[in-house]
């Protein structure tokens, strides 16, 4: 090395599958808030906070949207080059949301989901499935890299956590 430091981040990532219910959408949540915390972004973090708002949204409208009788939710999170990603797909290929922007009525009892996301993160869309049928929701945050980050040479670290058990069923 030539005496300088680089900062190289790091790639991490957790992925889950959970049951189509609140308490899967609930758990859901719940780990992301975790795993977020464990990567150096605490609780009371702004990344976190927005972040775990944005997977119960998201998980949410999985659950609520995007339910299809026997089938799971999937949940991914990445932390790659000063960007958190979530991904929350789901079976149900019919029911892809429209947002407008515009936010609903008073009385409604629904509809700002989509618009919490939307004002959260820096980048959010809907996609198809890759791989399956279904749809995807994602949602990106810029944070800096800060715990997330090792000086070193060109090459970053890679420490990828995945869980995808058969079935995950909360108790």
């Amino acid at each position: 090395m030539n005496g300088q430091t680089s900062l190289t981040p790091v790639a991490l990532e957790f992925s889950m599958r959970f049951t189509s219910s609140p308490r899967g959408a609930r758990l859901a949540r719940r780990l992301v808030s975790q795993r977020l915390d464990s990567w150096g972004h605490p609780y009371s973090s702004s990344a976190n906070e927005a972040l775990t708002l944005i997977a119960a949204e998201l998980t949410s409208n999985a659950v609520r949207h995007g339910h299809v009788p026997g089938r799971d939710f999937h949940l991914r999170l990445t932390w790659e080059a000063g960007t958190l990603r979530i991904e929350v797909s789901d079976s149900r290929t019919d029911r892809v949301p429209l947002f407008s922007g515009e936010e609903p009525p008073g009385d409604a009892e629904s509809g700002r989901g989509l618009l919490l996301v939307a004002r959260l993160a820096d980048r959010w869309a809907i996609s198809p499935r890759a791989g399956a049928p279904g749809k995807t929701a994602w949602a990106e945050l810029s944070v800096p890299c800060m715990e997330g980050c090792r000086p070193g040479g060109s090459s970053p670290g890679r420490a990828a956590m995945t869980v995808t058990p058969r079935d995950h069923r909360v108790p």
